[in-house]
């Protein structure tokens, strides 16, 4: 993929360079970690008396740009999940590490353009996601999450969350190396952030709460084919840009085949079991994002009526 010397997106948020999780959210994804709490002196609690002049004190500092919450609490935020992480001044990373947050930039910069142009076109505004990299943990609206859960979207905060080690990952553990297949990882996910703009990951979720286990599995497939549909589209508008080598989609294609379903069952178990299949077979995951390669059209991606 030709991808050096182009724009990259301001969207990405580095967190590489961030300290252990603190305050986890416990078995409760959607909970709220430690916050602040008033200093309680020893075992009597505090008076009426106490409450209201420290109140006075908080206001008064505030009023000359002191945030006492801030200096008793470290120095450090609670972001909107209730979570705490301590940030490192400049995330610092190997030569190749840095390239491929380049690249990754690079890419989210190529899916942004290829989805304002569609939503444009059909009259609509796409919000560009963030996307957030880590190293080892995070924390996200949608619970914590290691390097063990690969790359994943979270609706509740409009991010796409990824590990970069997971590139090597793929490469090695699961045989789908190249750059385009990495950049399917990313559309893949950006896809599923389409999904939620346009009102299909809330309605499926909805749903799937009154489902039994295989059918909310079944429902789950689906969204995640037509992630990959919306992934092929991505890589259309790429193509037609003149941005694809020799080879890249042949690179994209074996990765959808590499992760699905029956493929990673079979080389983690040497079995499968239809009925607990989620993402969607192989022979489903690389069929639906050649759909979308081959239409550049979201029509084609209709994965919930009709066999799949």
């Amino acid at each position: 993929m030709e991808w050096k010397g182009r724009r990259q997106s301001g969207n990405v948020e580095d967190e590489r360079g961030a300290g252990p999780v603190r305050g986890g959210m416990g078995g409760n994804p959607f909970g709220r970690g430690g916050g602040f709490r008033l200093p309680t002196g020893g075992g009597g609690g505090m008076s009426i008396g106490t409450i209201i002049f420290l109140v006075v004190i908080y206001f008064g500092l505030k009023m000359v740009g002191i945030d006492l919450l801030q200096v008793l609490d470290g120095g450090q935020s609670t972001g909107q999940s209730g979570y705490e992480q301590t940030q490192s001044a400049s995330p610092q990373g190997s030569a190749q590490e840095e390239e491929t947050k380049a690249f990754v930039s690079t890419v989210l910069a190529e899916t942004e353009d290829t989805w304002n142009g569609i939503f444009q076109a059909s009259g609509q505004t796409y919000v560009e996601p963030k996307l957030v990299l880590f190293r080892d943990g995070i924390n996200s609206a949608c619970g914590t999450a290691s390097s063990a859960s690969g790359p994943f979207y979270c609706p509740g905060d409009q991010k796409v969350y990824l590990d970069m080690a997971f590139f090597d990952e793929l490469a090695q553990k699961f045989g789908a190396s190249g750059d385009f297949a990495e950049a399917y990882v990313i559309a893949h996910e950006v896809g599923h952030h389409v999904q939620n703009l346009l009102g299909t990951l809330p309605k499926v979720n909805a749903q799937r709460q009154r489902m039994s286990e295989a059918d909310s599995n079944q429902m789950s497939v689906r969204v995640e084919l037509q992630a990959d549909c919306y992934a092929g589209i991505w890589g259309k508008y790429t193509e037609q840009k003149g941005l694809l080598d020799k080879g890249d989609l042949e690179e994209a294609l074996n990765a959808a085949t590499q992760i699905g379903d029956d493929t990673l069952q079979k080389r983690s178990q040497g079995y499968v079991v239809p009925e607990s299949f989620n993402h969607g077979t192989s022979a489903q995951r690389s069929a639906w994002f050649k759909r979308g390669f081959d239409s550049g059209k979201l029509s084609a991606c209709d994965t919930f009526n009709g066999n799949i």
